[in-house]
Order: C-alpha cells, then sequence, then structure tokens
C-alpha cells in the first residue's frame, strides 16, 4: 500500500522585512534580498512607515509606495498598526477604526491580500471584559465587510498581556470570537510564540490551545521563544535573550518551542501563509533559516487532511 505524504497547507512562505526608512529608499534593497533569498511573500511593517495622518490616508505616499513595490516576483502582506484596539473604550473606538480602514485601504491599494491585526485589549480598570469583546465582535463585522469589498482578508493576531493589560483572548478565546463573528474577510494570524506567552500567564495547555485557533488561521507568524512572560528586568534587549524572557523573535531552533508537536496538532485552511518575524538583531541568521521555515511550513498540513 502506498502511503501518501500529508498535503500542507501552507501556499507561501517569507518574512517581515525590517522597519527601516519611512520614506522607502532602503526598500528596494530589501526587496531585492527577499528575491535573493528565494521567498514567495514578504510582510511589509505598514505600523512603521507614515501613510495614515489621523485617521486619513496619504495618497501620494501611498502612490509612492505602490511603485516602490511594482515588477516584483513578490506577494506582500501587511501588518497593520499594532496599537490598534477593538476592545478599547467607546470613547476611543471610532478612532481605531478609522485606522484600521486606512491600514485596509493600504492593503487593498498594494494588492496584499492579508492583513494582520492585533486582537484587542481590555487596559481600562473600569471596563466589562465581555462587553469589550462584544465591542470588538462589531467592529470585526464593520471592517470585515470594508476588507472584503476590497480583497483584503483580516487576519486577527493572538497576542499576550503587556502594557498594563487586564484581558486579551487566549488562543481558544478568540477561536470562540471568530466563530461568533463567521465573517469570510475575518480570520486568524496564530503567532506561535504569542501563544505559549498567553498560556503560560493563565497556566493553559499550549498545544491544545494553539490546535483550537488552527483552523481559523490562514496565515502564521513564526519565530522561536522560551515561552515565559517577561518578569526580570533587563537593561539591553540582549539581556532577554540570555535569559530567556519575553517575546524574543529568536530563528527558529533556538528557543523551546515544541515544534514537532505543534506539527503533528496544528491542522490549517488551505492557501495559509507563513511568515518568519525575525528580530533585527538576529537577521545574520535569515539566509540560513529560510530552508528551516520551509521544512517547518511542509509539515503544516490541511484541517480536511487531519486524522479520523
Amino acid at each position: 500500500m502506498l502511503m501518501h505524504a500529508p498535503v500542507s497547507a501552507v501556499r507561501a512562505t517569507g518574512y517581515s522585512l525590517r522597519e527601516g526608512s519611512p520614506e522607502f529608499d532602503d526598500l528596494g534593497p530589501a526587496l531585492d534580498e527577499a528575491e535573493a533569498l528565494g521567498v514567495n511573500v514578504v510582510e511589509l511593517p505598514v505600523y512603521a512607515w507614515h501613510l495614515i495622518v489621523g485617521g486619513t490616508l496619504l495618497d501620494d505616499r501611498v502612490a509612492d509606495l505602490r511603485r516602490a513595490l511594482a515588477g516584483r516576483a513578490l506577494d506582500y502582506t501587511v501588518h497593520g498598526p499594532l496599537s490598534i484596539n477593538l476592545m478599547d473604550i467607546p470613547e476611543r473606538l471610532g478612532r481605531h477604526e478609522a485606522v484600521l480602514k486606512a491600514a485596509i485601504e493600504i492593503s487593498g491599494a498594494i494588492g496584499a491580500g492579508h492583513l494582520v491585526m492585533h486582537t484587542g485589549m481590555v487596559r481600562d480598570q473600569h471596563d466589562d471584559f465581555e462587553v469589550a469583546y462584544s465591542r470588538q465582535r462589531d467592529a470585526l463585522q464593520r471592517a470585515g465587510d470594508i476588507a472584503a469589498g476590497l480583497g483584503v482578508t483580516l487576519c486577527v493576531e493572538n497576542v499576550f498581556r503587556f502594557g498594563g493589560t487586564r484581558e486579551t483572548a487566549t488562543p481558544s478565546k478568540l477561536a470562540g470570537e471568530l466563530e461568533a463573528i463567521d465573517h469570510k474577510a475575518v480570520k486568524a494570524t496564530l503567532d506561535f510564540s504569542h501563544a505559549y506567552i498567553r498560556c503560560a500567564e493563565n497556566r493553559l495547555d499550549p498545544l491544545a490551545e494553539i490546535a483550537a485557533l488552527a483552523p481559523h488561521a490562514v496565515h502564521l507568524h513564526l519565530h522561536d521563544s522560551f515561552g515565559r512572560p517577561t518578569e526580570m528586568w533587563t537593561f539591553d534587549p540582549a539581556e532577554a535573550v540570555a535569559f530567556g524572557e519575553g517575546d524574543l523573535h529568536l530563528p527558529i531552533g533556538w528557543g523551546s518551542i515544541d515544534w514537532d508537536a505543534l506539527a503533528k496538532a496544528c491542522h490549517f485552511p488551505p492557501e495559509t501563509i507563513a511568515i518568519m518575524e525575525l528580530n533585527p538583531r538576529h537577521w545574520r541568521e535569515l539566509a540560513a533559516q529560510i530552508p528551516v521555515l520551509g521544512a517547518l511550513a511542509a509539515r503544516f498540513s490541511l484541517a480536511s487532511a487531519q486524522p479520523a
């Protein structure tokens, strides 16, 4: 009897570009490097570029970006502003939605099919968690309608508690929220390291939590860590790496994430995109990491292909 290798759910692999100049004058060499490394896709740090002012697009700069990206043998995804928070209090929610709408329009203008945004966080001491989740569901429905009209999928990324955050979704909670929203243009970005850190905060089983989110995740962020929340004071980011604490964005294999177990436990939708998010401090490892990324992504099977 012939045994067939499982079909990978991942259609494209690549990495997130370093932030660089807001004028895009170093974007060309960065894209040259990506093409030379043979990746399919790069993720653009739109959050770090001056393309939005007060919730409004700077159309001339968006046009500059389009020109800088044209004519390449690459696909693009976008990481939107990290500070968008659809669980924020009602008095600020409209500003978050305006910035998200602008990020969706940028993504549509440059032909980026995936826009990564972080799931919401509750920081206000008087806010009710479930009311905040309800605000986010409604806002994601509205944003999803805008995104669908421009051929963009919102990819809501799981995060962990930081900066005074009282609440943010665990991977399984985010999966439940996406199921409740049930919008064709609102899916997940699964960040494995973030998931390990969030699970450590609540002493949850990371494999079970990650496996719950995987069927909703059309976009993956891969980087390594030791799955530890930041507890110690460190002076320099290199010290955090030395102690193995926090969201380190290490090369795959440098931390303690159990990638073998994840490859067995997780099953993803077809056409998933896998992006490596490498800390710029470790850029010298990039070329060696590309085949590691590709080999790992090839092991992520389709949700429909999981064993009965």
